[in-house]
């Protein structure tokens, strides 16, 4: 072979691969805009879900902060009101049971002071029945 087909063979070679390289480019340029069409809608419909959550999130997450407050608010103030509830609940049996001593105590004290009046005016019945039994 001359120097000149070696030549020839050769710039055809370069050519050849110039041809793939385009061919290669334009396939990729080809690639690039399909797939952007392909993904561009659902990128952005899922952009779009993203940022409605992410919205829905801040906004549950400012509710159950706001809840956890009001829990722990609420707990402290059923707790202290199951307390004041007992210490009532407790003052009124003590105060019952004074009131009730109280009246027990009157009551015997009344009747007592009844009891000891009859008996004087049984023995004054007796007394006055013993004269009219002797003639």
């Amino acid at each position: 072979m001359s120097e000149n087909e070696i030549r020839s063979q050769i710039a055809s070679k370069e050519d050849e691969i110039t041809r793939i390289e385009e061919e290669a480019s334009k396939k990729e340029a080809s690639s690039e805009k399909q797939t952007e069409s392909e993904y561009r809608p659902k990128i952005s419909d899922a952009e779009s879900k993203l940022s409605a959550e992410e919205g829905s999130l801040e906004e549950a997450s400012a509710k159950a902060a706001e809840w956890t407050a009001k829990k722990k608010e609420l707990t402290t103030s059923v707790k202290n009101l199951k307390k004041e509830k007992i210490t009532l609940t407790k003052e009124k049996d003590k105060k019952l049971k004074t009131k009730l001593k109280e009246i027990a105590s009157d009551k015997k004290t009344k009747i007592s002071a009844i009891q000891g009046e009859i008996k004087l005016l049984n023995k004054e019945l007796k007394l006055l029945s013993k004269p009219s039994s002797e003639p």
